[in-house]
């Protein structure tokens, strides 16, 4: 069994290993607070204790708690975003109002995965604003997407990330 020490993120067990040797792989979560189950045949697992999740949590919503309380003094969030190119470098390809609506966005949806669990709002919130800027670095997709449609029907739209 794979339960050697490691570093955290690559921390993992097989999820043969969990169901030949359980108490070992949960001895050893434990320790960790946190460990990875891989499946070949499906998507990777953590197994984390309670103590740890509620943690994570914590930190989370105090994280995002204190992000939405400085965006709301000046300095607060004028210091949030001369950070966001540190965090994001693609910003750069956002004009100002962009970046601003970015920022509004992201901490609202660190709300919503803090406060309501939503955990995907992050996720989407950076895909999309990523892909934004990726269209605005790129100066023919960006005249392409700023081309009149007219009414024309292009059909259902895929999301690919």
């Amino acid at each position: 069994m794979n339960i050697a020490p490691l570093a955290f993120e690559s921390e993992s067990v097989s999820f043969t290993d969990l169901s030949r040797n359980p108490k070992a792989v949960a001895a050893r979560a434990a320790a960790l607070g946190c460990l990875r189950v891989t499946h070949r045949d499906a998507p990777d697992m953590m197994l984390t204790t309670a103590i740890y999740a509620e943690r994570a949590e914590e930190n989370l919503t105090t994280a995002s708690r204190l992000f939405l309380a400085l965006l709301k003094q000046d300095d607060g969030a004028k210091s949030l975003l001369l950070a966001l190119p540190e965090v994001f470098p693609w910003v750069r390809h956002l004009d100002a109002e962009e970046v601003r609506e970015f920022t509004v966005e992201l901490l609202e949806a660190l709300s919503d995965a803090a406060e309501l669990g939503a955990r995907e709002a992050v996720h989407r919130a950076i895909v999309s604003w990523r892909a934004t800027a990726r269209i605005n670095a790129d100066p023919d997709q960006l005249r392409e997407a700023l081309r009149p449609l007219g009414d024309v029907d292009l059909g259902p739209v895929e999301v690919h990330e």
